[in-house]
C-alpha cells in the first residue's frame, strides 16, 4: 500500500504518492507522444510492419513532441534505392526562427538495406502500398511504423445486392399488411 500524505495544494484531502527515502515525490520521466494514422486500418489490410527511423530537423522533432503532426495522407515511395515519406504534415514549430522547416517536405526513412529490398519487391509486384501507421518516440529518437498494405475494396459494400433489396421490400410490405 502506498503511503498517504497531505496534498501540496492546501486542500484537506490526502493523496497517495510514491515517496523516496528523503521524502520528495518521484517524477514520472516517461513522456509518450504518438501520432496515429486513423485511416490506415480502415482503408487497408496490413500485411507486414517495419520500424523505420526518420531523418528530421530540430524544429520538426519539437513539433512532433508537441503533437503537431499528421500522417493520415502520407505514403512511402522508393526512389533511387532509398525510402521516402511523402505527404506527412509536421506543423512548423511555433517558437522557430528563419530556419524553421517546411511543413510538407519529403522526409527520408531509415531502414536496413535488406528491408528496403524486401519493400521494393513487394511494391514492384503491384497491388500493395507502403503506409505509415504511427509515428512515435523511442527514447530520444522518432520512429515511424510503416506497413506494406493491400487496399480494401469498398465497391461490394456500396450498394446492397438485389436479393437484399427484395427482402427489404417484402418485409416492408408485410409490416404494412399487419397493421
Amino acid at each position: 500500500m502506498l503511503p498517504r500524505r497531505p496534498c501540496d495544494c492546501g486542500s484537506r484531502l490526502f493523496h497517495a504518492s510514491i515517496i523516496k527515502a528523503h521524502g520528495s515525490a518521484e517524477k514520472k520521466t516517461d513522456r509518450y507522444t504518438e501520432i496515429r494514422n486513423s485511416k490506415a486500418l480502415r482503408d487497408y489490410f496490413v500485411d507486414e510492419r517495419f520500424e523505420a527511423g526518420i531523418q528530421l530537423r530540430g524544429t520538426e522533432v519539437k513539433s512532433i513532441r508537441a503533437g503537431r503532426a499528421q500522417i493520415n495522407d502520407a505514403f512511402g515511395r522508393i526512389e533511387k534505392g532509398e525510402l521516402w515519406l511523402h505527404n506527412a504534415h509536421i506543423e512548423q514549430y511555433a517558437f522557430g526562427n528563419i530556419f524553421n522547416h517546411d511543413a510538407k517536405r519529403i522526409r527520408k526513412l531509415l531502414l536496413h538495406r535488406h528491408q528496403v529490398r524486401k519493400i521494393q519487391q513487394a511494391l514492384d509486384s503491384g497491388g500493395r502500398a507502403l503506409v505509415p501507421l504511427r509515428m512515435y518516440f523511442k527514447e530520444a529518437l522518432v520512429k515511424v511504423e510503416v506497413a506494406l498494405c493491400t487496399g480494401k475494396s469498398f465497391s461490394t459494400n456500396a450498394r446492397p445486392s438485389k436479393r437484399t433489396r427484395r427482402c427489404a421490400k417484402w418485409k416492408k410490405a408485410l409490416k404494412s399488411y399487419r397493421r
